[in-house]
């Protein structure tokens, strides 16, 4: 991969996910989700490797599974309110199909399954990428939403997400995946702080962040 190539797909990945941070816009948003997404799979799949092609292709085709979703239900609550704006969101089926897309594209549980194989695909740098950046949009979506949100949805998905991380990893010999079920588990704790109290969630996943990002590059270095 060329500087020039490397630097605009870096440059990608770091503007969307700000402009996501910073918009209210459901299509602006739904944009730059994709542009993440496909600035990720060259990344992903850097490594001439099969398990890395592999892993690219799970990545490509759960993202846009979300993304599709995403864009399904955001065009119905715009049918509904003829507005694109999060803060319009209320009608009760688009915003249970849109936190479903955005708990499939963080990897909550139930929509865990692809996590653990594609950071195990991976180099460790990709995988600290998927595991910590990666996760800021769709929790910045989920905070600009959260008092529209299903409670009930939001609390089962973070209690699957604790219980399936902590099982998985017990068992776990390979240690991207083992932080790919830890990364899990986190996000289990994540919504749950999200629902139960959304000012504490951001103070969770930066701790989250904290503690996971040491621990890879010190994998990376040995």
């Amino acid at each position: 991969m060329t500087p020039l190539s490397w630097f605009t797909i870096t440059s990608s990945i770091i503007l969307s996910t700000t402009l996501i941070t910073s918009t209210t816009h459901w299509l602006m948003t739904w944009v730059c989700l994709e542009i993440n997404t496909l600035s990720m799979i060259p990344i992903i799949s850097k490594p001439h490797h099969p398990r890395a092609t592999e892993a690219a292709t799970k990545y490509y085709l759960t993202q846009t599974m979300a993304s599709t979703t995403l864009l399904f239900g955001t065009t119905m609550n715009a049918m509904n309110t003829s507005n694109w704006e999060m803060h319009l969101t209320s009608e009760t089926n688009t915003t249970l199909i849109i936190t479903l897309a955005l708990m499939m594209k963080m990897a909550a549980a139930p929509f865990h399954f692809w996590l653990p194989e594609v950071s195990q695909g991976t180099t460790t740098l990709t995988t600290l990428t998927i595991l910590t950046w990666q996760k800021i949009a769709p929790l910045t979506i989920l905070l600009i939403t959260h008092n529209k949100t299903n409670i009930t949805l939001m609390l089962t998905s973070a209690i699957l997400s604790v219980t399936i991380g902590g099982l998985g990893g017990l068992n776990q010999t390979q240690l991207r995946k083992l932080m790919a079920f830890s990364s899990i588990a986190h996000t289990g704790w994540i919504l749950a702080t999200l629902t139960m109290a959304p000012n504490i969630s951001t103070l969770t996943f930066i701790i989250y962040v904290t503690a996971t990002t040491p621990m890879l590059l010190s994998i990376n270095l040995t």
